[in-house]
């Protein structure tokens, strides 16, 4: 049971009371409360400016951080940096240049004095877990799931600009956000596993938008009855809600998981006190919660498998319409035909990443299949330990063993399953993961070429049962011996494979290091500040209810081109407008023109010397899921200027457009409009309006030779944000 209140309430003799709105130094007693204040280098309460504890990327995010960073006069890492190889770990796209990235990120580790973890060693958030996160603390990583509440920590998944911003001791910029709290009831039922919990709260939150940008806070006699693990596979997927942060309360169980890994000192008490403020609260009975499956193409999609069991028909059908009309795909073969005999049955099973490779849901599989043989058919299972030292706990216990026995794969510390660049089904597949999204063609597959996979999330517990079943979908609890869950579960903690691979550089700044530079390596290409005037292009029109950033930049084999910012830029919008590319790169053509002096009939009669031109991308809410900034950096580079939307899906998204020097407009109705490639918007004043710090901006909307005077809104555009759009993106800010 779910039960969401959205008006203020009180935390008062452990129930909630009803209260009125209050101003954010009057929203006190919230564990949020007490951990922003300590951070904030602002003396009110109504805008924070954050200075974090530490910091995190990977592979495919800390180049090009680095390289920001290093163009605006970057000389020491001024806090503890992380660098993982979690993601960019495989090297199988384009020859050498993913270990150049790795060979890169050591030697910067070693030039400004950073932490840098090779590849196949812990996936960044386990790693930042195991070594990190703290009560009190707040971390910043360049990974939208970057999630440590359970240790009592606020971590933010944010774009690269923000922590090019910490790097350069600027501070991270917001308005107090919302803080909801997350009550927790009862103990989980055997069988229901962390993502299990996790399902149920996306589903019950995510569209409507309950917690979007908020601090989910979770507390209540349910944390008790949950192990530290449990915890953490519940608080990574809140990222999946549109969260701003999560944190929870700390207790025994705390203590004792950060004595285990060598930190016991760095543990406090943490609770809500006693009146604390919050803007509603989600009140979870873990008893209630059963077994649960998020269908394509997105984790909010969630049921119970007894509910899919029982509509799977109807449901699959509503699939199969998805894919057509979100990836474009009219003939692929009914995922009806994957029921026989009133069964489904599923192809592959996954088990990986910062969600899955949890020590215990791990423990839960090996026990769940017991060496029972997982058959020689069309199912397979692999499984990716978070971390060496979970990998050497479940192998010394024989968990390793036992899991290899029954004929599942033991791969590496990667995240690979999570974005497409490990274990893609085949065409046609259906996949169950525990990993953390199921987005369109987020498991690899390149639908513009006649490729199609599905994945659905599940918890490790019921991917096991269904592969013990042979791979016919079966929700752990119908199992009659399923193995529960226990709250006082922990683990021995043995970091000796970091020991002996890690390079520990922190505080240790070797200034006259060289950075070394792979040939994939590439600057940034420079960009103009705000013209006075803009006649904007739209290169694409996306009408889809949410655009992910894998939409807007695919993940996967991309991944590999992250360095190089122009032939990244080549992969913009490829699986879901292949003609975005040619289209922005035309209308850049003659602003080439245009800046060289040359004669362009694009600018329709407009003086050259003011006003230039750029491309647009309309969207309804795009920039739901990754924080990778490329989702944005991939259109400015492009010719890119503006965003325009009904509405953003994140904050992380926003900000990555602003900080790439593009106009972030909102415009009420703009559905109604119509955009199609091609329509243009002229924006007279542009620079002026935005100098003034005007929030409605008057434009003309052309198509088909005919105008239209519409307004484009601003809302909530800090002077720093105005800013850096008028500079052209941060670097030009910070040269400044």
């Amino acid at each position: 049971m779910i039960k969401i209140t959205q008006s203020p309430v009180l935390f008062q003799g452990g129930a909630f009371v009803s209260t009125s709105p209050r101003p954010a130094a009057e929203r006190t007693g919230t564990m949020a409360y007490g951990i922003l204040k300590d951070h904030n280098t602002l003396d009110g309460m109504d805008r924070l400016a954050i200075r974090f504890d530490a910091m995190a990327s990977h592979d495919i995010t800390y180049v090009g951080i680095i390289q920001t960073a290093r163009a605006s006069g970057l000389k020491e890492f001024p806090l503890p940096y992380v660098l993982t190889n979690c993601h960019n770990s495989l090297c199988a796209v384009g020859g050498t240049i993913n270990e150049d990235d790795h060979v890169f990120g050591l030697s910067a580790a070693k030039k400004y004095g950073g932490e840098f973890v090779p590849a196949h060693q812990a996936v960044i958030h386990s790693y930042m877990r195991e070594r990190y996160a703290a009560p009190g603390r707040m971390i910043l990583g360049s990974d939208s799931h970057t999630r440590y509440g359970a240790y009592g920590t606020m971590a933010i998944g944010e774009g690269g600009p923000e922590l090019a911003r910490q790097l350069l001791c600027k501070t991270y910029d917001i308005a107090y956000p919302k803080v909801m709290a997350i009550y927790l009831t009862g103990a989980p039922r055997p069988g229901v596993g962390p993502q299990d919990v996790a399902l149920a709260l996306i589903g019950a939150t995510f569209k409507a938008g309950i917690v979007k940008n908020s601090v989910m806070e979770f507390f209540g006699p349910g944390v008790a009855n949950l192990s530290m693990d449990y915890r953490s596979g519940i608080d990574v997927m809140t990222t999946e809600t549109a969260c701003l942060s999560s944190v929870w309360s700390t207790d025994d169980y705390t203590k004792a998981h950060l004595a285990a890994l060598g930190r016991g000192d760095q543990y406090k008490a943490q609770a809500p006190a006693e009146g604390a403020y919050y803007d509603g609260v989600i009140e979870v009975d873990l008893s209630s919660i059963e077994p649960m499956i998020a269908l394509p193409f997105h984790p909010s999609n969630a049921y119970t498998i007894r509910e899919f069991k029982a509509n799977m028909a109807d449901l699959l059908h509503q699939v199969d319409v998805d894919a057509a009309e979100q990836l474009g795909v009219k003939n692929a073969a009914p995922l009806e035909h994957k029921i026989v005999n009133g069964q489904f049955h599923v192809d592959q099973g996954v088990i990986a990443g910062c969600s899955g490779g949890i020590y215990q849901n791990l423990v839960r599989a090996a026990e769940i299949l017991n060496g029972q043989p997982i058959g020689s058919d069309a199912f397979w299972l692999s499984c990716y330990p978070g971390s060496m030292p979970i990998n050497l706990e479940l192998t010394k216990k024989g968990y390793i063993a036992s899991l290899m026995a029954a004929g599942a794969s033991i791969r590496s510390c990667f995240c690979g399953p999570c974005f497409g660049a490990g274990d893609v089904p085949a065409n046609g597949g259906f996949s169950i993961r525990h990993s953390t999204r199921n987005f369109p063609n987020r498991e690899g597959s390149k639908p513009g070429e006649g490729q199609i996979s599905y994945v659905a999330l599940m918890d490790a517990r019921s991917i096991a049962a269904t592969a013990r079943n042979g791979g016919i979908l079966t929700a752990a609890d119908e199992l009659p011996d399923v193995p529960a869950d226990r709250p006082d579960e922990s683990w021995a903690y043995d970091d000796s494979a970091y020991k002996a691979r890690v390079y520990f550089g922190v505080g240790k700044a070797q200034p006259d290091t060289e950075l070394v530079y792979g040939p994939n390596i590439a600057d940034w290409p420079e960009q103009i500040p705000l013209p006075e005037n803009l006649l904007l292009t739209a290169a694409a029109a996306i009408y889809d209810p949410v655009t992910t950033t894998d939409e807007l930049i695919p993940s996967g084999e991309t991944s590999s081109y992250r360095s190089n910012p122009l032939r990244l830029s080549e992969f913009a919008l490829s699986r879901k407008d292949p003609q975005y590319v040619p289209r922005a790169k035309a209308i850049q053509a003659e602003e080439a023109k245009r800046r060289a002096g040359q004669v362009t009939d694009a600018l329709m009669g407009h003086d050259p010397k003011t006003t230039g031109l750029g491309s647009f991308i309309m969207a309804l809410k795009p920039g739901d899921g990754s924080a990778r900034e490329q989702a944005a950096s991939c259109q400015r580079v492009l010719g890119g200027c503006a965003n325009l939307c009904a509405e953003f899906a994140t904050k992380r998204y926003r900000s990555n457009v602003v900080n790439w020097g593009m106009l972030p407009f909102q415009a009420a109705g703009v559905k109604d409009w119509n955009i199609q490639p091609g329509d243009q918007l002229y924006i007279p004043g542009v620079r002026a309006a935005l100098e003034r710090g005007d929030e409605s901006i008057p434009a003309v909307l052309i198509q088909n030779g005919q105008e239209k005077n519409v307004t484009l809104t601003l809302p909530g555009m800090t002077q720093e944000e105005r800013d850096i759009v008028l500079a052209g993106c941060l670097i030009n800010y910070y040269a400044k």
